[in-house]
Formats: structure tokens, sequence, C-alpha cells
């Protein structure tokens, strides 16, 4: 008949939650590599990253449970073992070396250095087995990557530029100065000093229609939804190139992700970092040299046109009209007008007054070059003579930028850029004429915007007069970042105008006039995530549950297979009994179980009641002692009282390889 082995239950129980535990944190560890990204609810995050203190408890007391669990596990399973162990012969040395383990503790014995370093290394795994599970479970600050798509416009292809075009036979450049002439005007300037400002370091932000760019624009538009800026809706005459601020479309979405059952947390904060369209441009200024005879400025032509000497402070006394011309191409001469305030001599003040005229070739230089850059003639007088007659070439590009959205703020950095195309023309029109517009409007009849830029900026970030003290790279270098940041500005608002709310049909931009933005959302939250290629942290986390594991369920497997045996040994013995008369009709009505080894009081009456005969606590005793053989006697059943006692056995292991018989008996 089938009989369930003594302890059999108990074993079962060991294995089963060893098991359990182990699953428990391959699992998570699992669940975690194959997600990627885990984080609770919303709330609970909340709850977290408010009380981390509570947090830090809570997970270390779960990690203290499911340690001290493990750990117990084995020591039950290494003192079941090692009862089963011990009625065979057994050298006191590593009796006493199982006794540690099945305490929890360790041996430091000089002369087995094998069995040292192997409880050694056992006391570390179960003391390492709450540092794991901290380790494991403990929940992290980290940034959620979402992927995201979407669409914008494309002012780079012929789609847009035969557009672009039909709007200017449509209404030429009237538009903007009327409807957008407080947008070109005062956001070019405020584009271009900002730009200019970072050449000496002076960090800033620039607005427009309501998105925040630091530094520049860097020709894009917003395409988060969040960052878009201003949600109000143009009038009928308010988009395309007489937009004058209000909201502009956005289509970004996210891109479902391969595992579609995990939410998408909202997080603490979100920041986002888009692949889009932008525009530039390379700016080469320097002073024009005398022996360059193709470049000719000509500043000469000036008279004065209104005196009144009799004139209160208050009023103008005079005024003089300035003809200033460049020659923009072969055998023809471009003339721009401005007219500043002078006294009734006709003289300005150096100190006071500024004039700094600019004339903006709008097509090529001669008729060899193709029409994708354009040339800025300029010089100042009066507080602005420390700018040379100059000439800037400005030779805009087509980018694609990182544009990084955080902190309420755009910044963009060029990740790739192309010369403007002959289908560009229309383009490189239109932000000539921006260019154009903004030299002429930023001189007054005393001063100049783009003068009082370079005068305000270079001298707050030198000492001495900038007469005396001037820098002309610095100086240059200056002047070209304002252009840059005027012609970032002037895509900006190309792409706001058209993509502003109904600029078309149901505010969907046609398929040929659309181009693919691409970018990653990270939302910042709390939770776990997969651990990096070069950082196994979390393997080596499990690894003392892992090897404990294996420990625990050898010496379980150990135990069941003994019990097994004296149990089938033990039926045998009633047999033959039985057959002889001498114990007919009765069974062993105990078992060998009452024998805890880790107890110290069971393991002094064991050696009280046998007849082991040791040698005394000298060293040569003491080493004696150690290799000495001994098992554990039980009397025969049915004779009381029940004693069990330690018997001397013969020697039949070395010293130096007996814990190797140890392992292996274990196993």
């Amino acid at each position: 008949m089938f009989q369930v082995p003594p302890n059999f239950v108990r074993f079962t129980v060991i294995i089963s939650i060893q098991i359990v535990i182990l699953i428990f944190g391959y699992g998570f560890l699992g669940a975690v590599a194959y997600f990627e990204y885990l984080a609770p609810s919303d709330s609970v995050c909340e709850l977290m990253r408010s009380h981390p203190g509570e947090l830090t408890m809570i997970v270390t007391l779960i990690a203290t449970v499911l340690s001290v669990t493990a750990a117990t596990l084995f020591t039950l399973s290494v003192k079941e073992a090692l009862r089963h162990r011990m009625w065979k012969p057994i050298s006191l040395v590593h009796l006493s070396t199982g006794v540690a383990l099945a305490q929890g503790s360790h041996i430091l014995k000089h002369r087995y250095i094998g069995l040292t370093l192997l409880t050694l290394f056992i006391f570390g795994m179960l003391r390492l087995l709450t540092a794991g599970w901290t380790t494991l479970l403990t929940p992290n600050y980290f940034m959620w990557p979402v992927q995201l798509n979407g669409t914008e416009l494309d002012i780079t292809g012929s789609a847009f530029a035969t557009l672009l075009r039909e709007e200017f036979l449509a209404n030429g450049l009237t538009d903007i100065q009327d409807n957008a002439f407080e947008i070109l005007d005062i956001g070019g300037m405020l584009s271009g000093v900002a730009a200019a400002g970072f050449t000496f370091g002076l960090r800033g932000t620039f607005n427009f229609n309501g998105a925040k760019y630091n530094i520049s624009t860097q020709g894009i538009v917003p395409t988060i939804e969040d960052y878009s800026g201003s949600d109000g809706v143009p009038d009928a005459n308010g988009t395309r190139l007489g937009f004058s601020g209000g909201n502009v479309t956005v289509n970004t979405g996210v891109i479902p992700g391969s595992h579609r059952s995990v939410p998408i947390p909202q997080g603490f904060s979100t920041n986002y970092s888009m692949s889009q369209q932008g525009l530039t441009a390379y700016v080469n200024c320097r002073a024009i040299d005398s022996s360059q005879m193709q470049y000719l400025w000509d500043t000469s032509d000036s008279y004065l046109i209104y005196a009144n000497a009799a004139a209160s402070n208050n009023s103008i006394t005079g005024l003089r009209l300035w003809n200033i011309s460049a020659n923009c191409s072969t055998n023809s001469l471009t003339t721009y007008q401005y007219v500043t305030m002078v006294d009734a001599d006709g003289n300005a003040s150096s100190s006071g007054s500024g004039f700094l005229p600019s004339i903006v070739c709008q097509g090529p230089m001669n008729m060899n070059q193709t029409y994708t850059n354009f040339t800025i003639f300029t010089q100042g007088f009066y507080k602005y003579a420390f700018l040379k007659a100059s000439v800037c070439e400005v030779v805009p590009l087509l980018t694609t930028v990182r544009a990084d959205y955080s902190n309420e703020e755009i910044s963009s950095d060029v990740t790739s850029s192309t010369p403007f195309q002959p289908e560009n023309a229309e383009l490189l029109s239109f932000i000539a004429s921006v260019a154009r517009f903004q030299s002429m409007n930023s001189q007054g009849l005393t001063s100049s915007t783009i003068g009082d830029t370079l005068y305000s900026i270079y001298s707050s970030t030198t000492t001495g007069s900038i007469n005396n003290n001037l820098n002309d790279t610095l100086v240059y270098l200056e002047l070209e970042d304002y252009w840059r940041g005027v012609v970032e500005f002037s895509a900006t608002f190309l792409r706001s105008g058209f993509m502003a709310t109904g600029s078309f049909p149901n505010n969907v931009i046609p398929n040929n006039l659309s181009s693919q933005v691409n970018g990653t959302m990270f939302i910042s939250t709390i939770g776990w995530t997969r651990w990096a290629k070069d950082s196994p942290t979390y393997l080596l986390a499990t690894l003392p549950l892992t090897i404990i594991t294996i420990l625990t369920l050898t010496c379980a497997l150990y135990s069941i297979l003994e019990a097994w045996k004296e149990h089938k040994d033990r039926l045998k013995e009633d047999q033959e009994r039985a057959k002889h008369q001498e114990f007919a009709g009765h069974r062993r009505s105990h078992h060998r179980a009452h024998f805890d080894v880790s107890n110290t009081l069971h393991l002094i009456m064991a050696c009280a009641a046998g007849d082991l005969i040791l040698e005394d606590f000298s060293r040569h005793g003491i080493k004696e002692n150690e290799a000495a053989m001994v098992s554990l006697y039980e009397s025969e059943p049915g004779v009381k009282p029940s004693i069990k006692r330690f018997v001397s056995e013969p020697a039949v292991v070395s010293p130096v390889f007996g814990y190797l018989r140890f392992l292996l008996g274990l196993i």
C-alpha cells in the first residue's frame, strides 16, 4: 500500500512557497522587460511623489518580508537535509558547517577554506536578499517615451511655390504692409535682437503669437498643441500673407505602441522632441573694400529739405533727405530714400542721433548667379559710425531641425540643411522682401533699431567707448546674427499664416503641401523601466534569490528522497519482524522527526547520551575533533524512553576534501 513519507507535506509547502517567491520575482522582472515601461495609475504616482518616505518604508517592508520568508525556508530545508544526513557518518567539522547554515550563520576556519568560503558565500546571499528585493521593487522617476507623428506645411516644394505665387499675384505684398505691419515690424526686430544678443552670451526668449522660442524661431512653427500659442480665430483677412496672430493648426498625434493594453500615464510633466522643417540663413558680413568694384555703394546724395531755426526745443528744426544707392545688378542701381532729423544748419548730433541705411538687393548680383541668395548693403553714421560701409551676403537654407518643447519654451537645433533651389524663388523673394521691409522701417528720424541693437548689445558687454574699443569681428558677428534672426522669423511668420485656422478648407492642409513631422513625447512619471543593455542591475538583484532558491530546492528534494528511503527501510524491517513473530502486528509509531540540529540543547543531549569520546581543547585536540566521524543513533522502536545519541565512526574522509563530500552528500 502506498504511503506518503513523513514530512512530505512540509517539504511540499517549502518548495511551493519558494517557487512562488521566485516566480513573483522573475515574473515582475519579465513584465518590466516585456512592456519596457510600467507605472501605476496617475493618482498612485502622485501619492508616491507626495510621500517619498512612506513609499520607501512600504517597499522596504515588502522586501524584508519576502527576504525573511525565503531565508527561513532555506534554513528549514538545510535543517531537514542535515537531519537526514546525520544518520550516515559525517565529520564534526561538516556537522558544524551544516549547523551554521541551518542557523543562517557561517564558520571561519582557516584549515577548511572551502567550507569557510561556502558558508560566507551563502551567508552573503542571505543578507543580500533584502537589498535585491528593494532594488527590484523600488520605483524610480523616469521619462516614458511615446512616439508621435503628424504633418505641417511644406514650404520647400513646388506646390507651395505655386501657392505663394498666386498669393503674390492676388495681393502682392500690400497685405503684408497693411494687415501684418506690426507683426513684421516688431516681430522681425525682436527676433533679430534676440539672435544678435546670443553672440555676446545674452540669453533671451523671443515670443511670437503666444509661443516662446529660445533665442530665435529657427524658422519653425509649433507642432505641439500645448505650445502652439494663441487660441484666437483669425478673421477672413487674417491668414496667409495677412496673418496678424491667431490659432495655428496642429496635426500631431500619438503612434499606437506595441502594448496597447498598457495605458499611457498623464505624468507629472511632459516634454517633446520633434523632427520638423525649419529655415535659417548663412550670413557673411564684411567691410566693402575699395578694390571691390562690383559693390557700388553711394551715400553722398543728401540735402536739407526743411529748416526752421526758430523752432522750439521740442519741435523739428530741420530734415535731411538721403538718396542711398547701391548696384544690385549689372548697370542697375537701387535707391532707397530716408529722412532724418537735423538742426537748422543740416547737421546732426554725433552722440544723440543715429543713421543706419540699408539696401536689400532682391536679385542676383550678376547674370551668371542663380537666385538662391540676396545681398544687403549697410553703413552707419553719427552714433553708428563704428559700422563702416559693409555688405552682407545672405544665403537662406532649408533645414531639418530637432525642436525640443519643454518648460513652456521651444529650443531648436539644426540637424541638416540644403540650399535653395530655383523652385524656391518665390520663397526667397518673400524673405528678401521681409528683410527689405525691416531695413526701411527700422530707421526713424533720429535712430535705427538695427543700429541701436548693435550699439547697445556691444557696448553693454565691453568697457570704454565703442568707437575707441571696437572689435570689427564681433560687430559683424552681431550683425550677421541679427539678419539671421530676421530671416528665421520671416519663415515662421509665413508658416503661421498658411497654417492659421481658416487658411485651408476644414483646416486640413492638402497632401501636396504637407510635410511629415515625427518625434517623441517624454512623460515624467514614477515606476519601473527595463534595464539598459550595459546595466544588468535587475539581473544582479535577482541573483541572491535565485541561488537561495536553488539551494532550498536541492535540500528539500534531498530530504524527500532520504525520507522515502527511510520509510521503505522501515517497512522492510517490519515485514521481516512479522515473519519471525518478533514484531508482528506492530508498526513503528514514531519517526525521525524530533531532532532539531539547529537547537543547541538537542545537540548537547545527543552528545551526552552517546559514548562519544573527544580530545581536549588543545590545538591538536581541536584538529582531531574536527576530523572525527560521527553518526546519529536512535534507540529501537518501542524502547522507552526514546534515545538519540552520537556514536563514533571510523574516519573515511580526508579533511582537505571533506567539504566536497559534504556538498555531494546534500545533493
